[in-house]
């Protein structure tokens, strides 16, 4: 199905088709390019695009967004980076789907991928949402240009590390539904305080669309900082948490057999039971921020309760694996994508809650915290020994607080990289264990998670 013809992209973008064509897809990743994609050659710091536009054609590439001439079809525009902005804008005119936009310092993606999959249960049209954590000024303009016309919703994590930033890519994204998931001190290092971290999330509020909806974590320490920069945008204003003062809240929450939580929560429309696959005291708030947003569209509330019991855990955020061992299995957590103090804590504590011989952590340090990076990573000690921990490996140099914190307490060791703790863990690991991986994703360990989640019986 043409998602673009080339004589739209050039409209779209003041360009000039230089060789016709249609694209089924959109791509600035040559690595990621499909066959009928168009390339959009990107100019970066550290390369130009451009010098992939022939290996682009090679894997099937129908046409491509170009500065400069090029010898295949193309349209060609004064700035690409521009161009896809104005690529974004046009896909978001040209649809009449419900689009929500979702930020927060933690459980943007889980949160994104929840909603999504509880819209497309519901049957009710097509849904389109970012992949990845694609949320940045280049991921979500390419986001929407992704976007089919004849979408019914529209899901797009929208992120930030600086202020302002928000501001911008929200009026790309026109959201009818805005969410703020939770404020915690990720990038602190770019922010003078927690409350200017909220300052800047509240920016997703002024792309709304007239008349939308704002969706607020009630039990925040900022609440009301949160709701004072949804006033001027917002036509209703919903809270979500644990505390019954919310708009929407758990009238309660039990933990199930599996790991997961069964909900009863309370909204405007109706009281909703249903059951959370995911384990973990934020997925009752992630999923009562997606169940708000859900009512806020009009979707379907039960066929979203039924989404979230099947809701398999993602790749790097929450996916547990179970690996076969001479004589049993153990257990991998994947958190292994990102880290700030509070996703720490929360995952922490749901391995703490999961039945296991051995609790073993495999923690990587945590970036852009700025100065109080040390006393961050030294709070962590309190939550790992609340989870009865048996085992830290600490990786990073960054961690060395930490280990401090928890020497003579627990077995620990400090190491340098992900290589050493793949040698450290790697031919320890027996059956009963339960292991949690976690930390910023530079710090690379979801190469361990595939050290470790091989067959070994």
């Amino acid at each position: 199905m043409t998602l673009w013809t080339a004589a739209e992209i050039a409209a779209a973008t003041g360009g000039r088709v230089e060789g016709d064509f249609a694209a089924t897809g959109v791509s600035f990743d040559s690595r990621e390019v499909e066959p009928g994609h168009l390339f959009v050659a990107m100019k970066g710091e550290a390369t130009d695009g451009h010098r992939f536009v022939a290996g682009a054609y090679e894997k099937g590439a129908a046409g491509a967004l170009v500065s400069q001439p090029v010898d295949g079809p193309a349209v060609l525009v004064a700035d690409t980076t521009h161009a896809l902005d104005d690529l974004a804008r046009a896909s978001r005119q040209r649809t009449s789907a419900r689009i929500i936009g979702i930020t927060g310092s933690v459980g943007k993606t889980g949160t994104k991928e929840a909603l999504a999959d509880a819209l497309a249960r519901g049957l009710r049209g097509p849904v389109h949402r970012s992949i990845k954590s694609y949320n940045n000024h280049t991921g979500v303009p390419l986001s929407l240009a992704r976007m089919p016309a004849e979408t019914a919703f529209g899901v797009f994590e929208i992120g930030m590390n600086h202020a302002g930033e928000l501001a911008v890519l929200t009026r790309l994204v026109r959201p009818h539904v805005a969410i703020v998931t939770a404020i915690a001190p990720a990038h602190s290092e770019f922010f003078a305080s927690e409350a200017a971290i909220a300052d800047a999330k509240g920016e997703i509020f002024q792309g709304l669309e007239p008349g939308g909806t704002a969706i607020i974590p009630h039990d925040s320490p900022h609440r009301d900082r949160l709701i004072a920069a949804a006033e001027p945008y917002a036509g209703r204003i919903w809270t979500f948490g644990r505390d019954k003062a919310a708009d929407i809240h758990a009238i309660d929450a039990i933990e199930v057999e599996s790991g997961g939580t069964f909900v009863t929560a309370c909204l405007p429309v109706a009281d909703v039971s249903f059951t959370i696959a995911q384990a973990g005291a934020h997925w009752v708030s992630n999923a009562l921020a997606v169940m708000a947003a859900v009512a806020a569209v009009d979707g379907d509330l039960a066929s979203a309760g039924l989404a979230l019991a099947d809701m398999a855990g993602l790749a790097g955020r929450g996916e547990r694996r179970e690996v076969a061992l001479e004589g049993g299995t153990a257990t991998i957590v994947d958190e292994s994508y990102n880290a700030n103090p509070a996703s720490m804590a929360a995952t922490i504590a749901t391995l703490g809650a999961m039945p296991a011989k051995r609790r073993i952590v495999v923690l990587g340090e945590m970036r852009e915290l700025g100065a109080g990076s040390a006393d961050f990573h030294a709070g962590l000690a309190a939550p790992i020994l609340a989870a009865n921990v048996d085992r830290a490996l600490l990786v990073g140099e960054g961690m060395a607080p930490l280990g401090r914190a928890l020497e003579g307490r627990i077995e620990l060791a400090h190491l340098p990289d992900a290589a050493a703790a793949i040698d450290m863990l790697g031919g320890t690991l027996a059956p009963g264990d339960a292991v949690l991986v976690k930390g910023s994703n530079v710090v690379g360990l979801s190469r361990v998670v595939a050290a470790l989640a091989t067959d070994k019986s």
